[in-house]
C-alpha cells in the first residue's frame, strides 16, 4: 500500500465539505474515485495535493505518516496532479511549460534552452506524442495540452498522480493515446488516482474504485466484481433511470417552426482557431429536442455562437424566429429574440466565478431589475431564492461564490441564469460534460421540462449516446457543412458517426 488516508474531514465557512474521507491506494494501480457532483471527490485530492489541509485525519505513504500543507510538500512527497482546468501558461512555449519553476541553468546562471528542449523532446517521445517542445501553448488544441500537463506532472517524478477528468476535453482519439499513457504509467509502478464521470472508461481501464458520497467514504470494490448500476446506486443511493425520452415515441410531430435558418456561413480570417460554416439550413419546431453530431473542431460550437449573434461581422444568411427575421448584430439581439446560450466551457466563458450565485443568475436580467438606475435587491433576492430551490443548487445561500460549487452545481447555475431570461430557444454547448449521472439526470429533467412547455432545445454532445437518447432529430456536421439530418429512429451511433466524417 503507497498511499492510506484514514478519517479525512474538511470545512468551509462552517460547511462540511466531507466529514468521513478515506482512500487506501496499490502501487502501481489505476484507482477511480466516484461521486456526485459536490459527494467530496475534488475536496479530499486538494487535501492530498496540498491545496487544503485537513481538518482531521491522517494521511500516511508507504505506512509513515505525513503532514501536506503546501502543493510544495506534496510534490516533495511525489504526488502530481492534473486539473481539470489546464494551468499552463498559453504565450510559452511546451519546454517551458514543462520545466517551469525549475528550468535548467548553464554554470553562468542564465536559463539552458538547448538542455530543456532536448529533455521536453524526450518526455514527449517517452510517450509516443508527436509535439514540438518550441511550439507555443496557445497554438495547440486543448486536448494536446491536457497532454503537457500530464508529461508536466510526470517529469517530477512522481509516485502518485492524480488525474481530474482528463479526457473531458478529449477527442475518443485523443482519450485512447491517453489510457496508452496511463498504461505505460502503471508499467512504471505509478499509482494513478482516476477521477471522472465516464462510466466506460472506469471499467476499462482501471483495477479498484472508491466511491464517495455527501462528503464520505461509502465503499471500494474491484472493478471486475461491480457493474454500472451497482456503482450507481453507491454514488447517489438510489437507482437512476438513463433520463431523457428512452423509449418514448411522439403521437404527432411537433408543429410551430421556431427556428429556421437558411444559408448560414461564417467567414473566419485564416489565423483564426475557429471552423468557417458553409450555408447550413435546418429547422427547430416548438416543443423539439435538435442534436448536433460532429467530430471536434467540425463547427459546432461556431454554429451555435452565430445564432447567438456572436460573430457578426463574419456572418452571412438569415435567421428567422416565429417567421420574422432576425438581425444578429451581437447576443442582446439573440437574447431579445428569446434565445438563451449555455457555452460550453462554464468556468471560462459561462460564470463570474468570484462574484456569487444570485448575482451570476440574474446577470442577463438586470435591466428588469433596475430602479432609479440601481438594482433593486427587494425583486433581485427572491429571484435567487427560488431559482435555487426550483434547479436544486446544493449550496449554503444565494452569495456562496460560483468558484465554491462542484462542476454540477456550477453547470445548474448556468441553467438558471438562462432559465430567467425565459427563453423560447436554448442553445447548449456539451451541456453535460464533466457532471455526474444525478446531475446528468436533473439536466434532462430541465430538457424535459422546457420542450413540455413548447420552447425548442438545440444541443451540442460529443457523447452519441446522449444525443440518441434525448433529442427528436440528429444533425451531422464535418468541416462546416452540415452532412446529414436524421430522426432518432433513423439513426445509430454507427449512422451518425458515418455522417460526421463524410467530407464534402
Amino acid at each position: 500500500m503507497v498511499l492510506a488516508m484514514e478519517n479525512i474531514e474538511k470545512s468551509f465557512d462552517g460547511l462540511k465539505a466531507i466529514s468521513h474521507g478515506r482512500l487506501e491506494l496499490r502501487r502501481g494501480e489505476v484507482h477511480a474515485l466516484m461521486g456526485e457532483n459536490g459527494a467530496g471527490k475534488s475536496t479530499l485530492m486538494n487535501v492530498l495535493s496540498g491545496v487544503f489541509r485537513a481538518d482531521r485525519g491522517t494521511i500516511s505513504i508507504d505506512n509513515r505518516p505525513v503532514k501536506i500543507s503546501s502543493p510544495i510538500e506534496a510534490r516533495a512527497l511525489g504526488i502530481g496532479k492534473v486539473h481539470q482546468e489546464l494551468h499552463l501558461a498559453p504565450e510559452l512555449t511546451v519546454g517551458e511549460n514543462i520545466f517551469m519553476g525549475r528550468e535548467p541553468k548553464n554554470r553562468f546562471g542564465f536559463l539552458d534552452y538547448r538542455k530543456m528542449y532536448q529533455e521536453s523532446d524526450r518526455l514527449i517521445g517517452s510517450f509516443g506524442l508527436n509535439l514540438q517542445p518550441k511550439t507555443k501553448v496557445k497554438a495547440l488544441r486543448v486536448g494536446e495540452q491536457q497532454f503537457i500537463e500530464i508529461v508536466k506532472v510526470t517529469s517530477l517524478d512522481c509516485r502518485i498522480v492524480i488525474l481530474d477528468e482528463p479526457t473531458s476535453a478529449l477527442s475518443k482519439s485523443e482519450a485512447r493515446k491517453l489510457f496508452d499513457v496511463v498504461t505505460q504509467m502503471k508499467e512504471r509502478g505509478v499509482s494513478v488516482i482516476y477521477i471522472t464521470h465516464r462510466m466506460e472508461e472506469v471499467f476499462e481501464i482501471t483495477d479498484r474504485i472508491t466511491v464517495m458520497r455527501d462528503g464520505r467514504y461509502i465503499d471500494t470494490v474491484n472493478t471486475a466484481e461491480t457493474n454500472r448500476e451497482s456503482l450507481i446506486r453507491m454514488m447517489v443511493g438510489r437507482p437512476v433511470t438513463a433520463g431523457g425520452r428512452t423509449g418514448k415515441t411522439r403521437e404527432t410531430e411537433p408543429a410551430e417552426e421556431l427556428l429556421r435558418v437558411e444559408n448560414l456561413s461564417l467567414t473566419f480570417p485564416a489565423f483564426y482557431k475557429k471552423t468557417s460554416l458553409k450555408n447550413i439550413s435546418f429547422s427547430l419546431r416548438k416543443g423539439e429536442v435538435l442534436g448536433i453530431a460532429g467530430l471536434m473542431g467540425a463547427g459546432r460550437t461556431e454554429l451555435l455562437e452565430a445564432l447567438f449573434g456572436l460573430h457578426p461581422k463574419v456572418l452571412t444568411g438569415d435567421v428567422f424566429i416565429r417567421g420574422k427575421r432576425l438581425q444578429l448584430n451581437g447576443p442582446e439581439d439573440a437574447i431579445g429574440g428569446k434565445v438563451a446560450f449555455m457555452t460550453e466551457d462554464r468556468k471560462l466563458q459561462g460564470l463570474v466565478l468570484s462574484r456569487g450565485i444570485g448575482e451570476n443568475m440574474t446577470l442577463p436580467i438586470l435591466k428588469r431589475l433596475l430602479k432609479f438606475c440601481f438594482v433593486d435587491w427587494r425583486k433581485e433576492r427572491p429571484l435567487w431564492k427560488r431559482q435555487m430551490d426550483d434547479i436544486r443548487i446544493k449550496a449554503p445561500s444565494p452569495l456562496t461564490l460560483a468558484s465554491n460549487l462542484s462542476g454540477g452545481n456550477q453547470q445548474k447555475v448556468v441553467f438558471g441564469r438562462w432559465l430567467l431570461t425565459e427563453p423560447d430557444i436554448l442553445l447548449l454547448d456539451e451541456p453535460t460534460r464533466g457532471i455526474d449521472v444525478g446531475a446528468r439526470e436533473e439536466v434532462y429533467g430541465i430538457i424535459s421540462s422546457m420542450t413540455a412547455q413548447g420552447k425548442g432545445v438545440l444541443v451540442v454532445s460529443s457523447e452519441l449516446p446522449e444525443l440518441l437518447n434525448i433529442c427528436d432529430r440528429i444533425l451531422t456536421i464535418c468541416e462546416g457543412r452540415l452532412t446529414g439530418n436524421f430522426k432518432r429512429e433513423e439513426a445509430d451511433q454507427e449512422t451518425l458517426l458515418r455522417a460526421a466524417t463524410l467530407h464534402v
